[in-house]
């Protein structure tokens, strides 16, 4: 048995998320159907992380273990084949059996595409949120900030989700103009379901003046209804993993 490390990049547009699913479809599915064909045996994949439907990833990792010894620089491109053109493997590698594609992440960095152009980009459709009105990005910068360091998150979470600590350490929260293309990014140790969606949604929500609290003063109350709105899925890709190097 050896336990391999696969590096995939997907478009989360017809999926209903990573995670397998009962009468969905997932990109987890995909990716195990693939393998499965590829190494003749049943393949179960342990990931990096969960996405939600519509949902992007250019960069996610998960790991599997097999019996057959596949050539690793191999292995991207005849998986390619077993795969629909919406999943993309980008290398492999033997890691050791302990290795856990979860477990042993060190953390993550997110990127929120909004399409701030009046009518609105055909080419971004499903791959950005189109938001017509007025966005000040040097004010949504500046107030983004608020979420840098180690923070208890509980406030930003998705209402129903359960974690034993919603306490996260955020190393990078900052707001570019690219045209009309507004970005948000945002990396740290780990994310709480709907995380970063709901960070956007409460720094737009403050420009609009619709809160009732400043942001930095939402997260003492752990009060999900006091941050923002949830910006749709449909503009977040999960940018980059990060690992401890590699011998």
């Amino acid at each position: 048995m050896s336990r391999y490390l696969l590096e995939l990049s997907f478009l989360g547009t017809g999926y209903h998320g990573w995670q397998i699913q009962d009468n969905a479809v997932t990109v987890q599915e995909k990716v195990e159907k693939a393998l499965g064909e590829l190494f003749r045996e049943k393949i179960v994949v342990h990931s990096c992380s969960r996405t939600d439907a519509g949902v992007h990833a250019r960069q996610f990792f998960c790991h599997f273990d097999a019996a057959y010894p596949f050539p690793t620089d191999r292995l991207p491109y005849a998986l390619t084949t077993h795969l629909p053109p919406d999943i993309r493997p980008l290398s492999a590698r033997i890691v050791p059996d302990g290795f856990h594609a979860r477990y042993d992440c060190r953390g993550k960095e997110y990127r929120y595409v909004i399409d701030n152009s009046v009518i609105g980009d055909p080419f971004l459709l499903d791959r950005a949120w189109h938001y017509p009105f007025p966005l000040d990005e040097k004010e949504l910068d500046q107030t983004a900030k608020v979420f840098l360091g180690t923070h208890d998150f509980a406030a930003f979470r998705a209402q129903g989700s359960h974690v034993k600590s919603t306490v996260r350490t955020m190393t990078r929260s900052d707001v570019e103009r690219a045209g009309d293309r507004v970005i948000f990014t945002v990396a740290g140790d780990g994310f709480l379901y709907n995380m970063v969606r709901i960070m956007l949604g409460t720094l737009i929500a403050h420009q609009r003046k619709k809160l009732d609290r400043e942001p930095a003063d939402i997260f003492e109350t752990g009060d999900r209804t006091l941050a923002g709105f949830t910006v749709p899925p449909q503009g977040l890709y999960l940018e980059k993993v990060f690992y401890d190097p590699f011998e």
